[in-house]
Order: C-alpha cells, then structure tokens, then sequence
C-alpha cells in the first residue's frame, strides 16, 4: 500500500486562494459602500441595502441557472466544463462586472452600480460552485481540507482589509470627512479601485488558462434527477420578484414624488411652525407608505419560507423528483443557511447607520471604517480558529492554539486598523468578547450541533444586550454577532448533507443557492429601520439566531431517527 502523500500544485494553488481572498475583500467592501451610497445618493435605509440585494441574489441566481442549465443536460454544467474553465469564466464575468462599475461610475448612476456589483457577484458565484472542490483536486484528497481551509482563512483576511481600502477609495482619506462633505465626492478613486480590481481578475484568469500545471478538473458523473425542485425554485423566483417589483416602484409612485417634494421644502424653510407643519405632512404620507413597502417585503420572506415547507411536505408524500430535497435535515438547513447568511450580512451593513445615532458615538460614514473591520475580523477570528481542527495537532498544541490564533487575528485587526491611521484604543476592550468567543469553541468541542446551540445561543444574547443597552457596550454586542456568526457556516452545512449520500452534490448546489439570504433580509431590516428606528431593527437578527438554535435541535433529532450520531462528526469552517 502506497502512503506517500500526492504533491500539491502550489501554483495553482496560491492563485486560487487570492479567488477566495476577492470573495471576501468585495463582500466586506459592500458594508461601506452602503453607507457611503446613503449620503451620495442621498437614499433611505432601504434603498442604501439594495447593495447587499444586488450582490448576494447574484450568487442565488448564478447557482440556479448552473443547477437549470446541469438538469436540462442531464450532467453538472461545472463538472463538464471542468473546474479550471468555470474558474476562467467566473473571473472574466466578475471583470465584466467591473467594468460595469466604471462604466455606472462614471455616468454617476446608483442603479448602474448595483448592476455592476451584481455581474461582479454571479461570477463569483461560478467561481465559488467550482473552487471548493478544486482546492481538494490540487493535491492528495487526505489534505483536501487543509487547502479549502486555508482558502477560508484568506477569505476572511480579504473581509478584514476590505473594508479599509474599499473605504479609502470613496472618501479618498482615513481622515474624518463629514456626511454632507460625501455627497459632494469626486469618484475618480472609485474608478481607480475597479480598475485594479477587474486587472486582478483578467490576472488571474489568465493564470488559470495559460498554466499547464492547472488540471481541468472534468467530472461527467451523470446528475440526479430533481425536476420537482427545479420548477419549485422557479416558482420561488418569480415570487420573489412579485414581491420586490411594486416596493421598487412605490419609489417612483406620486405619494414617493410628493413626499420628495415636501422634504426639500423642508430642507429649504427655517420657519418653526412651517417645519412643524411639513413634519407632520410628511408623517402622515410616509408611514401608510411604508408600511405597504415593508408588508411585501415580508411577503418575501414568507415565499421562502413557504416554498421551502412546500416542499419538504410534498417530498416526504412522494419523494420522487424531489432529489436532496426528500431529506428533512437538508431543507431545514437550506432555511438555516439563508437565514443564517442574511443575519451576518444585515448586522455588519446596517452598523455604519446605528454608529451615527448620538447615543452610539454620533459618527460620520468616514469613521466607520474601524468597526466594520473588526465586525468582518471578527469572522476571521472565528475561522482561523475553526480551522485547527482540520491539522493533526496533539490535543494539546490544539488547545494552545485555539486560545493564540483568535488573540494573533485580534491582533493583525487592530494592527492593520492603526497603520491605516486609526486609533483603535476605543477597540481594546473587546478583546474580552473574544475570550467569550474562545470558552464557546472549548465548550463547542468541534461538534456541528454543540457549536450552533452554543454561538447561536451567543448571537442571541449578543443582539438581546445589544437592543436593551447604548454606547460601547451595544457596540460590543452587535459587533460579537460577527464572532457568534463566525463558525456557523460549517456547521450548517454538515448537518444539512449529513446521510443524503448519492445527493450530496445537489444538496450543496441547494445550499450554496441560500446565500440568498444576505438579499433578502438585509433590505427588511433596512425597511424595519425606516419605520422603527435603526436601534430597534435589530430584533430581526435576534429572531434569527433563535431559528439557527431551533435547527440544531431539529436537525439532531431527525438524524437520530435515520440512525445518525451527529456527536461522532466534525464541522468544515470553509465558506
């Protein structure tokens, strides 16, 4: 028998991590770019998270139209092409959104952004279906984990410094800037930005096509059949759709015009009684008017969810045509996933407007920088130590290592925020709820459901101490959401694929597809924040750590009954 490890392409390798360090540097990048567009584009809570919308709905898409094209075809498209190909096509298609966004830039048009971010993100989304399983083809499959963890924990240096340059491109200084200085901005440092960026892209595109090192990576394993899922997901777009449509248009409807017309009288009178008089006016135009939008917002939500019972009843009624989707722990997990992703994704976009309320440090959208990189940091901790566990480390060296690495991430946080020129010291305390954060791991011991009942339970208790206090402590709080969250990935996804065996494949496509949660509920907080208060907003993510805490239970006791110990398995950190 023949133990020698199988070399590792390192070239290949090593371009394929700087894909997943885009993944995250551009994702983490969208959480100043929105309060940024806020004041640039003078828009609401609501329109500011179309960003988010635009960005992760793009992986939703990109990821059905890859399972339609693979159903039609009756074999994976991506396995077909081959994984070195669709990565080829996945960065061009990103590049094209770049250009997209020089193109929307230069013409000064936020609809065209959003088009722009969203091309950027279907290309990310091919790029994503492709490279974990690429990583694990570059070198021997016992190693496989290492590399896609190792892809992870770049990912998550891409999330921490994302932030700090995406936000000196827009205020073009680490220096304090007020909110109606942004509105006035030259964006030429944008352009610069995507420039690099879409030059990165051709870079490593090229890369992978001219490297003859780069195995193509052709998989022709025939596809299970799922037609029944497919028209379910359909069905589920254009709902979705429905939903969305008429909140887009009430933006354009005559009381939008109106109320538009009220408040630049507003903005222009110095009369008391007249702006008292026009306050009310506008009041009472826009809260009907609001709560019509967040009503089919929540219709959103509720399409989701339905379709997702729909489907599991009518599966285990008759499961043939239903694919992964017979299996009960997979389409709890796939809500879990999308509910999970739309509540990291909400809690760090929404936090530049929290931090301009006067109880939370009355700061302007160029100092926010600082906190949203240890929010995104804070997913970084989490994952560089979620990845030990993939090297065979003594149980002791884990132990160490599992106390250092979260207090070395920490560390390059602060330390990469202070040469950019900020002072972090407001920042040092919360070294504390990452000693919190390092208990959860120790109490956790590596098991999916132990870990989601654990950071799910620090979530919630994260957002509850959050919503009932102010000032640092609230900020502390919010910003630990980003460590509760940190682990989640994994451990979601292990529990959802767990004994679907020949499904496994489509059951992660299923998966992959709920990244749809960072569009949908993004924007309802950003509405739920237009109504009641960006303070009170986040009830959302409360409610949604709750449901994370009920699916760990849900799914061990559903496992338990198709005779599955989920306490003799270990969760994958990768995202």
């Amino acid at each position: 028998m023949n133990n020698k490890l199988k070399e590792t392409n390192y070239p290949a390798l090593y371009t394929l991590i700087v894909v997943f360090f885009f993944w995250g540097f551009i994702a983490a990048g969208n959480s100043i770019f929105i309060p940024f567009c806020k004041n640039y584009f003078h828009l609401d809570q609501f329109q500011s998270q179309l960003i988010d919308f635009a960005f992760y709905t793009a992986y939703y898409i990109g990821a059905l139209l890859l399972f339609i094209f693979s159903t039609f075809s009756g074999k994976d498209i991506v396995g077909k092409w081959g994984y070195k190909k669709s990565i080829v096509y996945g960065l061009l298609f990103s590049a094209l959104g770049a250009g997209a966004m020089i193109i929307a830039v230069e013409v000064n048009l936020y609809i065209g952004m959003l088009i722009g971010l969203f091309i950027v993100a279907l290309g990310f989304s091919l790029q994503q279906t492709a490279a974990n399983p690429f990583a694990v083809l570059l070198g021997d499959p016992r190693t496989g984990a290492s590399r896609v963890n190792l892809g992870g924990a770049v990912n998550s240096f891409g999330t921490t410094i994302g932030p700090l340059v995406i936000g000196f491109a827009l205020f073009g200084t680490f220096e304090t800037i007020s909110d109606t200085e942004i509105a006035n901005l030259p964006l030429n440092k944008v352009i610069y930005l995507y420039i690099g960026v879409g030059l990165l892209f051709i870079l490593a595109a090229g890369l992978f096509h001219f490297s003859k090192k780069v195995p193509s990576g052709i998989n022709n394993e025939p596809m299970e059949s799922a037609n029944k899922a497919k028209n379910m997901l359909i069905v589920m777009t254009i709902l979705l759709l429905l939903m969305f449509v008429p909140v887009f248009l009430s933006y354009k409807s005559d009381t939008a015009l109106q109320l538009e017309a009220l408040n630049a009288q507003l903005a222009g009178t110095t009369d008391a009684n007249a702006i008292i008089q026009l306050q009310n006016q506008i009041t009472d135009l826009s809260h009907p008017l609001e709560l019509q939008r967040m009503s089919w917002l929540l219709g959103a939500l509720v399409v989701v969810v339905g379709c997702l019972i729909f489907a599991y009843n009518k599966a285990s009624k008759k499961p043939q045509g239903w694919g992964a989707m017979k299996y009960p722990q997979l389409v709890l997990g796939m809500l879990a996933l999308f509910i999970y992703v739309g509540v990291e994704v909400a809690i760090g976009s929404n936090l530049g407007e929290l931090l301009k309320l006067e109880e939370f440090g009355n700061l302007q959208s160029s100092e926010i920088t600082p906190y949203i990189s240890m929010y995104w940091g804070g997913m970084m901790i989490g994952r560089w130590a979620g990845a030990i566990s993939a090297f065979e480390f003594s149980r002791s060296t884990k132990h160490v290592l599992l106390v250092t690495v979260p207090l070395l991430a920490f560390g390059l946080i602060i330390g990469v925020n202070t040469l950019a020129g900020f002072d972090m010291s407001h920042l040092y305390f919360f070294l504390a709820c990452v000693a919190v954060q390092i208990i959860a791991f120790f109490l956790s011991k590596e098991r999916p459901v132990r870990t989601l009942i654990i950071f799910g339970t620090l979530g919630l208790l994260s957002m509850l101490i959050g919503l009932l206090s102010v000032g640092t402590t609230a900020i502390y709080a919010f910003l630990t959401g980003g460590l509760a969250c940190s682990i989640m990935w994994g451990s979601i996804f292990s529990l959802s694929i767990l004994g679907i065996g020949k499904y496994t494949e489509q059951g992660s496509a299923f998966l992959v597809m709920m990244i749809l949660g960072g569009g949908i509920i993004p924007p309802i907080q950003g509405k739920l924040a237009d109504i009641i208060g960006i303070h009170n907003s986040y009830v959302l993510p409360l409610f949604g750590f709750v449901y994370i805490i009920l699916f760990a239970f849900l799914a061990r006791n559903f496992l338990k009954k198709q005779n599955i110990d989920t306490d003799n398995i270990q969760a994958s950190v990768s995202h």
